[in-house]
Formats: structure tokens, C-alpha cells, sequence
């Protein structure tokens, strides 16, 4: 596999945990953010990572960094206001590598697999998204909440992260971006370069609600009965 590093981003605000940092939340007796950072930590394929933190929470970072003994972790560092500016704070913060890797610091499930298949998308394609096809029926609606269209489901993925793009593409997307975007992939689309969609998993869940943390735990502890009725479409 061709040199990576990867930009894991947990700067948000965490509203919809009550104002509580999401990033430490107990899960299976770590930090969440360490489920994340050691999937990483543990995938041969991954050189370098920068984790970007909310600005109160970088000290609390770097001890534990120490602590678990983090060898990957190159740069705990502050994001910013915008979680484009976190992710383009911490993308200066790795040395120049072929394939940089921007995943979400509240998924804490993806897998070994995953990151494969986006390591080697990105390879041949240059960008590439990880993703799921949705499962329900999706209406787009008007601002007084009016049907205005039903999109062809089976053209739509949700996309997650990873996203996988070369490192000096991903720079040059975030340096030209001038507007908000939502994703990276976004950023790189706005150049009129191709981003390839790779497989994803449902299991691979954005931590948003003390809900979602029930879920991952259960992920994570290999109780897959518990959640079926999540995977099936019911989360």
C-alpha cells in the first residue's frame, strides 16, 4: 500500500450531547476517541496521524496520547472554527505523504476493511468517499415542508469517512474552498475532480446522541443481536 497519514477530526461542539465533549465519553472503559485513534494506531498501512481536538480539550489529548502510548500520533493539535479549518489545521500538521486520510474522530467502529478499501481507491482514483447505499426512501422537501421531489434510491449513498484523497489534491481543495461544505469530498468535487464512492459499513456510526453511544458499544463489544434492528434500517 502506498504511504498514508491520516487527519482524525473531533473539534465539534458536541450539542447534541447536551454541550458534553462527546470526543472522552466512556465507551467499553476508553475514551472514544481511543477506539478511533487506535484502529489507526493498528492499521500497517497508516504512517502518521493528527488529531484535532476542540482547543480546551488539546492538553487533555496529548495525556492521552502518553498514556496509551500513541506511536502514530504526530500533532495533537486545536481546530477551528469550521470543521473544513480543522481538518486544513490538521493536514499542515502531517509531513507531506502520497495519501492523506480525514475520518471523524466520533466513529469509533470502522474497521481494518474499511480503511483498506479506501487506501486503495484513492490510490487508483486520487479521492474516494466511504459510504453505504441509504435504505429508505428519500424526499426532498421545501422550506414549509412540501414533497418537492423523491430521488431515485438506488442512485443514493449515505457517505461517511474515511475520505481518502492524495495529500497535495486534499491541500490544494481546502487552500482554493471559499464557501461552507459539509465534507472534504465536497471541497474536491467543487474542482471538477472525480471522487470515487467506496463500500462503507452501517456499523461504521457518527456518534451524535447518548443513543449512538449504546450502539457503538454494542459494535464494539461484538454484540451484533442487540443492535440487528439498526443495521436492518431501524436506527
Amino acid at each position: 500500500m502506498p504511504y498514508a497519514s491520516a487527519v482524525i477530526v473531533a473539534a465539534g461542539r458536541s450539542s447534541r450531547m447536551g454541550n458534553v465533549d462527546k470526543t472522552f465519553a466512556p465507551l467499553l472503559g476508553a475514551p472514544l476517541i481511543a477506539h478511533t485513534v487506535e484502529r489507526f494506531e493498528a492499521h500497517p498501512g497508516i504512517g502518521e496521524i493528527a488529531l484535532v481536538l476542540a482547543a480546551e480539550s488539546v492538553a487533555r489529548g496529548r495525556e492521552l496520547a502518553a498514556l496509551r502510548g500513541w506511536r502514530k500520533v504526530a500533532r495533537v493539535c486545536a481546530g477551528g472554527e469550521r470543521r473544513q479549518d480543522s481538518v486544513y489545521r490538521g493536514l499542515l500538521a502531517l509531513a507531506p505523504c502520497e495519501l492523506a486520510l480525514v475520518h471523524d474522530g466520533a466513529r469509533p467502529c470502522v474497521d481494518a476493511d474499511t480503511l483498506d478499501r479506501g487506501i486503495r481507491a484513492a490510490a487508483q482514483h486520487g479521492a474516494a468517499v466511504a459510504g453505504t447505499p441509504v435504505k429508505d426512501t428519500i424526499k426532498r422537501v421545501s422550506p414549509e415542508l412540501l414533497v418537492e421531489e423523491t430521488p431515485e434510491r438506488a442512485h443514493l449513498w449515505a457517505a461517511q469517512t474515511p475520505q481518502v484523497f492524495r495529500y497535495q489534491l486534499l491541500l490544494e481543495a481546502h487552500r482554493r474552498c471559499r464557501g461552507d461544505v459539509t465534507d472534504d469530498a465536497a471541497m474536491v468535487e467543487a474542482l471538477g475532480y472525480p471522487v470515487r464512492m467506496f463500500e462503507g459499513a452501517y456499523e461504521n456510526i457518527k456518534v451524535t446522541t447518548a443513543g449512538d453511544l449504546v450502539v457503538a458499544e454494542a459494535f464494539l463489544g461484538g454484540g451484533r443481536t442487540a443492535v440487528r434492528p439498526y443495521l436492518d434500517g431501524g436506527g
